[in-house]
């Protein structure tokens, strides 16, 4: 396990789940940065200390003595963060979600830049009341996700920003709270109707909160998969994997009203999505929840599970996500039961399920995606 030096010692830091094949630290550059700010300039942290945006619970880990508020959006950068804390003696850290109230006053605001220019939106806007003349506000990223929109939003709602110099194709972002500054609600969530082509949804309405993928639009790729989902079979249980906005496994339940719906997603913020898009649009039993992929969810007791797996874990490719995704739904289904999955030909998922489940189908191809369909057999 590597280890993350700072001022105030050292950390053994992994991602979650912890996988030491990928490669991948659970810190960067970004946080190496921050880190080593507020150590040479003395930053009194007596707070109360806020820490946004944390990937992999990097920043709260070395700030436990502080008792940090950890907001995120991910259910695996939260699960992560227990575990470093864990394996680094402990510490008092609170942990809330980005669909959490924040703290009313805040003392230091730490904000690590997400990939997501609407999700920094969202998540400034619903800070601001709580930040005054006094609170100390140090933004971090990769160059790469520091834009000119990125240091507009900070000046727009908190105050005077600038930047630093890039150190490790890391940069900080230093902000001023101007009090004067009018605090305007967060714009989102957006709703807006989906257009024809959508299968059973076309013309309804979709709920997207922050940060979510395409939240003003439908991704082509899920509309490739909406014009060809299974509209025959007994499916009694169906899952929403990786839900999004939830539009898929809206589809689902309006075509198969008997069925019970499960919308799992690591995002915060994509599971009250799909929870204010579903009751928008059919009113059968669903449950919408924020885990680790289909982990918790029983064996053998699925019928059908619909999944547009990522291949971008912030900004790395990797294929852990899809495989994880794919076995864990080989388990929870039944005998019989039915994986349906729709992704960039180039990706190659048709040689995975074929190694998980011994073999798919091709149920529809254009010139970028395909949608496949893998069967459970019987045990």
């Amino acid at each position: 396990m590597e280890r993350l030096v700072t001022a105030w010692g050292e950390y053994g830091l992994a991602r979650f789940p912890e996988d030491e094949r990928n490669g991948l630290r659970a810190w960067d550059a970004a946080d190496e940065y921050l880190l080593r700010h507020l150590a040479d300039e003395a930053v009194d942290l007596a707070g109360p200390l806020v820490v946004v945006g944390d990937r992999w619970g990097a920043l709260a880990t070395a700030l436990a003595r502080h008792r940090p508020v950890q907001i995120s959006d991910s259910f695996l950068g939260q699960a992560a963060t227990r575990a470093n804390l864990a394996r680094n003696g402990g510490g008092e850290v609170r942990l809330l979600t980005t669909r959490d109230a924040p703290p009313e006053r805040i003392g230091v605001l730490l904000v690590r830049v997400p990939k997501s220019l609407a999700l920094l939106e969202d998540q400034l806007r619903r800070l601001a009341p709580g930040v005054h003349e006094g609170t100390v506000v140090v933004g971090t990223g990769m160059v790469k996700e520091i834009h000119t929109s990125t240091l507009r939003l900070f000046e727009e709602i908190l105050g005077p920003t600038r930047t630093s110099l890039a150190v490790k194709k890391a940069r900080l972002i230093f902000c001023t709270p101007d009090p004067a500054i009018p605090r305007a609600p967060s714009p989102w969530p957006l709703t807006y109707r989906l257009p024809d082509g959508a299968g059973a949804v076309s013309g309804r309405p979709v709920v997207n909160h922050a940060g979510v993928f395409c939240a003003d639009r439908l991704d082509i790729g899920t509309r490739f998969l909406l014009q060809h989902l299974p509209e025959q079979g007994d499916f009694r249980r169906i899952v929403d994997l990786g839900c999004g906005n939830g539009v898929v496994g809206t589809a689902a339940a309006l075509a198969h009203p008997d069925a019970e719906l499960l919308f799992l997603d690591e995002s915060f913020q994509a599971v009250a999505s799909a929870e204010a898009t579903y009751r928008a649009n059919a009113g059968g039993r669903a449950v919408f929840r924020a885990g680790d992929g289909m982990a918790g969810v029983p064996a053998g007791s699925v019928d059908l599970v619909l999944n547009n797996p990522p291949f971008h874990s912030h900004q790395a490719t990797t294929d852990a996500t899809a495989w994880r995704m794919f076995t864990g739904a080989r388990d929870a289904l039944a005998p019989g039961g039915e994986l349906w999955v729709v992704g960039n030909r180039h990706l190659g998922h048709h040689v995975r399920l074929r190694r998980i489940f011994g073999g798919c189908t091709t149920v529809a191809a254009n010139p970028k995606f395909v949608v496949l369909r893998a069967v459970r057999r019987a045990r």
